[in-house]
């Protein structure tokens, strides 16, 4: 009995230490949050000396650790053609790693080369490294040396890096260094050229209303040089801004000078869309002052005559249909009227039978309107035809018909 008990003890306590041990020895739970591989400190073969030395490479050693580096991008280059993706970017932080022993911006250039290939390849956890690392060394160089003295070379990389990361704010922040010093340098070829690198980047995104201020300066410095074409262009840009943003002044004061400088060209084929533009920009202020819908009229009018003597029968139809539109609108039902009865015929030039169809349909629509049954009947039976022959809203035009033929009766 006393033997029994003393096995029973025993046991006991080697389960108690069994278990303390195993609790001791309990994993730990993985890191939430991995280091980045670009920040591995340990040594490599390429290196001649350890990473904590602080020493600048001689220029023996940068003549033999780039080419290495090189080799290095070619591997992971040939690694991402084979389909081992996880192998090719292991390879490419190793050359990440070793390029910042080259100076800051042979990294920054490095890193924006890989950035791009990890983007198209969706590796967002390489994507994020990148921007950390690009995020370290602006830091440092802001810390470096005062404004007036950046490396513009390198800023300008910084720039580009951000754009392969798809990070527009850090982008714009480096280019925006960039633009303060050659603005102080007074180089207006240098301004010009981020002027047009940051308008870009706000409109790739969308950012319209930040674009705005960069092509009105873009703008005033063509024309004051009178270079015509890149006028041209930013107002364009502007115009296209100023809808997005719905603000019709400031688009009318771009479409007028863009239709001045055409019709001083003689390009008159660009006339037909701008004046619809600017049309469809004065029935908007007219909501507040009604007295511009009379220009809204005249420009409606003068892309109709335009398209139609260019022959542009479509451009045409378009323009017409807004006049019809805007002529209903404030109850003017003959001018309408009429006006359809000539888009039937620019339908017709243009052969476009659905818009004939529509049009027909318009016309029935206001003759009803003025209660004329027998008019707005044939309308709708010559709708139906052109219905039946593109086996389209047939049910429509028969459903008008019929309801025409039991109000006569």
């Amino acid at each position: 009995m006393l033997r029994r008990l003393i096995v029973i003890v025993t046991a006991a306590i080697l389960f108690s230490n069994s278990l303390t041990l195993a609790q001791s020895k309990k994993p730990k739970p993985p890191d939430e949050f991995p280091p980045s591989p670009l920040e591995i400190t340990t040594g490599d073969p390429l290196l001649p000396r350890l990473p904590k030395d602080k020493q600048p490479l001689t220029l023996e050693e940068r003549q033999k650790l780039e080419p290495a580096l090189d080799a290095l991008n070619q591997e992971a280059a040939a690694k991402l053609q084979a389909g081992d993706q996880v192998a090719a970017f292991e390879i490419w932080n190793r050359e990440l790693r070793l390029r910042r022993f080259l100076g800051s911006l042979a990294e920054v250039q490095a890193l924006s080369r890989v950035a791009a290939i990890a983007w198209n390849q969706n590796d967002s956890e390489e994507v994020k490294y990148i921007t950390q690392r690009l995020q370290a060394i602006q830091k440092q160089a802001e810390s470096q040396k005062p404004t007036a003295e950046i490396d513009l070379e390198l800023w300008r990389s910084l720039g580009q890096a951000y754009q392969n990361v798809r990070s527009l704010k850090l982008a714009v922040e480096a280019y925006d260094q960039v633009l303060l010093v050659v603005r102080q340098q007074k180089n207006p070829t240098a301004v010009v050229e981020i002027l047009k690198t940051i308008g870009e980047l706000h409109l790739s995104w969308f950012d319209y209303r930040k674009a705005a201020p960069i092509y009105e300066e873009l703008l005033s410095l063509a024309t004051s040089q009178g270079e015509r074409v890149n006028e041209v262009t930013y107002l364009q840009r502007l115009a296209e801004i100023y809808e997005q943003t719905n603000q019709p002044q400031q688009s009318l004061n771009v479409l007028n000078k863009l239709a001045e400088i055409y019709v001083n060209e003689n390009n008159l084929t660009e006339i037909p869309q701008l004046k619809l533009a600017i049309a469809s920009d004065y029935e908007s202020l007219a909501k507040k002052d009604p007295n511009l819908l009379l220009e809204a009229f005249k420009n409606y009018q003068e892309a109709y005559t335009t398209a139609w003597q260019l022959g542009e029968y479509v451009r045409a139809g378009d323009a017409l249909q807004k006049l019809i539109v805007l002529y209903r609108s404030q109850g003017q039902t003959d001018a309408a009227l009429q006006a359809s009865q000539i888009l039937v015929q620019i339908q017709a030039q243009a052969a476009n039978f659905y818009g004939m169809m529509q049009a027909y349909d318009q016309i029935g629509q206001l003759y009803l309107e003025r209660k004329e049954f027998p008019q707005a009947l044939t309308a709708f039976q010559k709708g139906l035809e052109l219905a039946q022959q593109l086996k389209h809203e047939e049910a429509y035009f028969t459903g008008q018909i019929e309801k025409l033929s039991k109000a006569n009766l």
